[in-house]
This record gives C-alpha cells, sequence and structure tokens, in this order.
C-alpha cells in the first residue's frame, strides 16, 4: 500500500472517531441541558409546595438541595465531567470532615453522651386517617419544631426516620431541658405552626446517657439501643430516662417513679423515671 493511501485511511479512522466524539459530546450536552431545566422547575415547585405550608426551614434546605443539583449540571457543562467529579468530591470531604468534628464535640470530658429518642406516638394510624398529602406537612412541621429546640441546646440530630429522631447532647441537663421544650411547645396553644394547631400531635421521648461508639457519622452500641429501648417504653408527651439520667440531674429536675420494667435484649431490669419539670 502507497504511502498516500496509508495516510488517507488514517484520516479517516481518525475522522470517524472525531465525529462519534463530537455526537457524544452533543448527546452530554444535551442531556445536562434537560437535567438543568427540569431541576430549575423541580425548585420552583418544592419552594411554591412548602412556601404554602409556611416551612421557612424547609423552603431553605430543599433549596439548597436542588442548588447543589443546578451547579453540579452547570460545572459539568463548562468545565468538564472530570473537573465537576473533583469538585464534588471536595465538597464531599470538606462536608464529611466538618460533620466529624460536630459529633467529636459532643462527648464530654469523661467520653459520655447524653443519647434522645422521640417519635409520634400513633403515626401509622394517623398517618392512615390524614392521608398522604396532609401527613407530609405535619411531619415536616413536627421536624422543625424538634430540630428547633435540638439546636438551641447544642444538640446533634444523628439520624431521623420516617417520624423519629436520634439526637445526642454533651450533658444530660442539656438533654433534659430540649426534652422538656420539646413537649411543651406540642402540648402549646401558642404553637405558631398551623399544621400542628389543626393536627395535635403527641411524641414520646426517651433518654439514657452512657459511652457510645462514633462510626462514619452515627453511634453505635448497647446505650444507644438502651435509650430507643426507654423511648418505646414512653407514652406521648412523656420523657421517660434511665436511673443514670436521673442521678445526674437529680438537683436541677423533678423525676417520677415510672416503675421498674424488662427491656427487650437486655438482661435484668432497669428502673425508669418520668421528667415532671426544670427546678432551676
Amino acid at each position: 500500500m502507497c504511502h498516500s493511501v496509508r495516510v488517507a485511511v488514517v484520516a479517516a479512522i481518525l475522522g470517524a472517531l472525531l465525529l462519534v466524539c463530537l455526537l457524544a459530546l452533543g448527546v452530554t450536552l444535551r442531556l445536562l441541558h434537560d437535567a438543568r431545566r427540569e431541576a430549575s422547575n423541580l425548585q420552583e415547585t418544592v419552594e411554591n409546595q412548602l412556601t404554602e405550608s409556611r416551612n421557612p426551614r424547609a423552603v431553605q434546605a430543599a433549596g439548597r438541595v436542588v442548588n447543589k443539583v443546578v451547579e453540579a449540571a452547570s460545572r459539568a457543562r463548562e468545565h468538564g465531567v472530570g473537573r465537576m467529579l473533583v469538585a464534588s468530591l471536595e465538597d464531599f470531604s470538606r462536608w464529611a470532615g466538618e460533620q466529624r468534628v460536630a459529633i467529636g464535640r459532643m462527648a464530654a470530658d469523661d467520653g459520655t453522651v447524653t443519647i434522645l429518642f422521640s417519635d409520634i406516638e400513633g403515626s401509622t394510624a394517623l398517618n392512615a386517617s390524614l392521608g398522604d398529602a396532609r401527613w407530609v406537612r405535619v411531619l415536616a412541621a413536627h421536624d422543625e419544631l424538634v430540630e428547633t429546640y435540638v439546636e438551641k441546646y447544642r444538640g446533634l440530630i444523628v439520624k431521623t426516620q420516617g417520624d423519629g429522631h436520634m439526637v445526642v447532647f454533651s450533658t444530660p441537663d442539656l438533654a433534659l431541658r430540649a426534652a422538656l421544650d420539646i413537649q411543651r411547645a406540642f402540648g402549646a396553644k401558642w404553637n405558631t405552626s398551623r399544621e400542628l394547631r389543626r393536627t395535635p400531635i403527641t411524641v414520646r421521648i426517651g433518654l439514657h446517657t452512657g459511652t457510645a461508639i462514633e462510626r462514619d457519622g452515627d453511634y453505635l452500641g448497647q446505650n444507644v439501643a438502651l435509650a430507643a429501648r426507654v423511648a418505646a417504653r414512653a407514652r406521648g408527651g412523656e420523657v421517660l430516662v434511665t436511673s443514670d439520667v436521673a442521678e445526674a440531674c437529680a438537683e436541677d429536675f423533678t423525676f417520677t417513679a415510672a416503675g421498674t420494667v424488662e427491656l427487650k435484649g437486655f438482661d435484668g431490669e432497669y428502673e425508669l423515671w418520668q421528667v415532671e419539670r426544670r427546678l432551676a
């Protein structure tokens, strides 16, 4: 094969490869353009719906999430997928580091944390009676109220599941103050949430204090499980605690004996206490 023929063949192959690359790039840019448009529409829809439910915190949170999607699409279009991936990994690493620092601050000097579990009493039946759309609005109002007092008393929400929260505090005193304020707010006539005034709910709260294992942004161990069992024993409107919490806060809160019980998965019996009020 002469030199000119070989050059022509190579040029044809390179041209075909270039054409394929351009077509793939065009398709990718089109998909990113459509994703950005859909994300903008989603942001507008979410903000409109949540504004109607008068939940400004939820609006801001939803807006931040959707904005991240829009920003990712923009970075991919303007700088390429490689740079977008690097930026995303940097964002994630920064978030993970901040979260780990926040979790580290929760432990007291002796390494203990106070663990609070809460959930809505009779939530399954309430959901069925209200329907999904209204239940979601009630749940959003519930979440905002709980998060308000967790933030006030410097707690950290470790996880949420459905209508339940798992929260850790550095001291039992802060955890009890948050728990009592949460219960007081849910039962108050001055509650500013329209949804909670229309649909009163009762919340069960249980607390225990002790050491826990922190791993990948979560807390694990027997003391975590014990706190969850205590919460399951509470009735709506109650704050139940173990003797460890009651003894640590005996000078600042009043407690009423709630009985000695067996807790699933644990040996022996545990004395539980109902928190009545804060003394100071």
